[in-house]
């Protein structure tokens, strides 16, 4: 069965919580399924060891993951308007993969979580398309067709589901925020279906 890779990186659950949607999303499109990971988290501390599994949540991601992958949807925290350092540098290890196009003419859509309103949600999304431009993914948004997306007062953008998590305890997702993943991942899975549908032909 055709799978979706939904890779994200997660410190307080909040853009975790946004992946599982997207994973409904694309679970809901008929012989589709999503592949859930994660990336493990980086330090300036050369000697310290990973543990090979991490301890709770998705299992971390593996470069062959992409090679399987029929799209993919990736999802960080906003960093000062960007990803977080733990998905930009395993998206920097993946040069091989540019270089034999194994992620060209694949969906791929993105989504971010952040603690204020305008804490820099669509430069994130957007900086985070650039690598899959470069791997020559083909990009899905959610459109104004989308009836939340105008009515949304929390997150939610035409480049990518999005979540304002808040300060504090973290708030949970709207009920906007969570329906705009939804459509996010299955617009990704119907288009990866199409695609696939087409290549067999």
């Amino acid at each position: 069965m055709p799978e979706i890779l939904v890779l994200y990186y997660s410190r307080n659950g909040a853009t975790r919580a946004l992946a599982r949607q997207i994973c409904r999303g694309i679970e809901s499109v008929p012989q589709m399924q999503a592949r859930l990971r994660t990336v493990p988290p980086v330090s300036a501390d050369t000697d310290q060891k990973i543990a090979a599994v991490p301890d709770e949540g998705a299992p971390f991601v593996d470069k062959q993951d992409l090679r399987d992958c029929a799209g993919l949807i990736l999802g960080s925290p906003t960093r000062f308007g960007n990803m977080a350092a733990p998905l930009k540098y395993f998206l920097d290890s993946t040069s091989d993969l540019w270089l034999s196009g194994s992620l060209s003419g694949k969906p791929a859509a993105v989504f971010t979580s952040t603690s204020s309103q305008h804490g820099g949600q669509e430069s994130t999304l957007l900086t985070m398309m650039l690598p899959l431009l470069h791997h020559g993914m083909l990009l899905v948004g959610v459109p104004y067709t989308e009836p939340r997306l105008s009515a949304t007062e929390t997150g939610g953008t035409p480049y990518g589901a999005s979540h304002v998590a808040g300060t504090g305890a973290p708030r949970a997702l709207s009920r906007d925020e969570a329906e705009l993943a939804i459509v996010l991942g299955r617009r990704v899975a119907e288009i990866a279906s199409k695609l696939q549908s087409q290549s067999a032909q």
